[in-house]
């Protein structure tokens, strides 16, 4: 009895919580780093008026799509860790070279798209009047930054691959700092009032992608850094399916921030500060999934299937652990959280609404990610999309619902815990049959 219990539970300790923890933790710093940008812009626009925080959920919902190139950074992780594990360190390091120049290009070309198409795209969220015209103006300025930001996309993804989450870290706090400075001097010192917020964003930006182009250069070396078409092509094969997944789950909150701009300002507002704290969090419990995609890939890489498989399920029990305490941290909170980005009352009683879904989603989310991680360090890509395409279907029926029924901001986040636990399903039949354990680089 008391041997089949004890199996029944997770174990407090494994042999791969060191190794779990010393990639997780550095990936959390600059994990949780990262969306401190449009945190602290939340903060601060938040206090100029509701028509800022509204502009400033138009804004974040049209650059949130731009997630959809984080293939830049995941199929860069994966294929390096797969080569590293292989011992082929020569190939691992051109392949960081490919992963700049194609940041490099993808940024390029978003930026000039995003300048030229900022006003329709924020009227095709349905935002008008003063609320439109701010989120235009932001959009134009922030995406001056983008080609940067797209260059320590893929140059985190190079470093995460060799196993260096250190400097990242490094890099990352320090254009939070810079951010930080420049939008308290810009938006009160200057009284730039939104401009001043994309300034400070767009200028720490551009000094945080040149810190990644000098740390990939000097590891990588003078001699490997030139474009190699059949390596870009490796990596843009994995790329293309994660480019679906992810266009299919933003799709899912694009539509979602759509519907909720219909019900007005109050509710986008509340739905922009739950909407960042969640992605927040998410990026936090993604730390966990950022370890999966390195261990698995190295793991498999090296032809050693069974270590993949029993550090993954470690991976999902601390993982879903952590999003239980999240949970528990964000209840006790709930009446708390929402005045630091907005003192308006009708914003905060719709905060309200959506609070409980928000919070009781966080374990379930914990394991969602470090699933995806795990899958995505597998090169396993068809299945990740094709399950997230069906998710979204699924999704984007109940925000029609909930349009037409007008129910509101809680009925806009139920529909996303059902895409959280439709992805949960999906991705957890997959992982026990075991079919991603394929094993070598080739």
């Amino acid at each position: 009895m008391t041997q089949r219990a004890s199996r029944s539970r997770p174990a407090l300790r494994s042999r791969y919580d060191r190794d779990i923890l010393r990639l997780a933790v550095p990936a959390l710093g600059a994990l949780a780093a990262e969306p401190l940008y449009i945190l602290v812009d939340t903060a601060i626009v938040g206090h100029l008026g509701r028509a800022e925080l509204a502009a400033l959920g138009a804004a974040a919902t049209v650059l949130t799509v731009l997630a959809l190139f984080n293939f830049l950074q995941y199929g860069t992780t994966a294929q390096v860790s797969r080569a590293t594990g292989a011992g082929d360190d020569e190939t691992a390091a051109r392949m960081g070279a490919q992963a700049l120049w194609l940041s490099l290009a993808v940024g390029v070309l978003l930026t000039a798209l995003l300048i030229a198409l900022a006003a329709p795209i924020v009227a095709a969220l349905g935002v008008e009047g003063r609320a439109a015209d701010l989120a235009v103006t932001y959009l134009r300025i922030v995406s001056l930054g983008l080609p940067s930001a797209f260059l320590a996309l893929g140059g985190q993804g190079f470093l995460r691959g060799v196993s260096d989450l250190r400097t990242p870290l490094v890099i990352v706090i320090a254009g939070n700092a810079v951010n930080v400075v420049l939008e308290v001097l810009f938006v009160y010192g200057f009284g730039w009032g939104i401009r001043g917020s994309a300034w400070g964003t767009a200028i720490a930006q551009t000094a945080m992608g040149g810190l990644f182009v000098w740390a990939i250069l000097r590891r990588v070396g003078p001699g490997r850094t030139a474009f190699v078409p059949s390596l870009a092509r490796r990596l843009l094969r994995l790329g293309t399916f994660i480019f679906v997944r992810t266009a299919s789950l933003l799709a899912s909150f694009v539509l979602a921030g759509a519907v909720v701009a219909r019900f007005g300002d109050a509710p986008l507002g509340a739905h922009q500060i739950g909407f960042q704290l969640w992605i927040f969090l998410a990026l936090v419990l993604d730390s966990i999934a950022i370890a999966g995609q390195i261990i698995v890939g190295r793991e498999l890489g090296a032809g050693r299937p069974e270590d993949a498989y029993r550090a993954s399920v470690r991976m999902i029990q601390l993982s879903v652990a952590t999003g239980a305490g999240f949970t528990l941290l964000l209840l006790a909170l709930g009446s708390v959280l929402p005045r630091v980005f907005s003192s308006d009352a009708a914003v905060l009683e719709q905060c309200r609404e959506l609070w409980p879904v928000f919070a009781l989603m966080q374990p379930l989310n914990g394991a969602v990610f470090a699933l995806d991680g795990i899958l995505i360090g597998a090169s396993d890509g068809p299945f990740i999309a094709l399950s997230m395409v069906g998710a979204f279907v699924v999704t984007a029926t109940l925000l029609v619902i909930v349009l037409v029924g007008d129910r509101g901001v809680r009925g806009v986040w139920l529909a996303l815990a059902v895409l959280v636990v439709v992805r949960l399903l999906a991705m957890g039949a997959r992982f026990r049959r075991r079919r991603w354990l394929v094993t070598g680089f080739a």
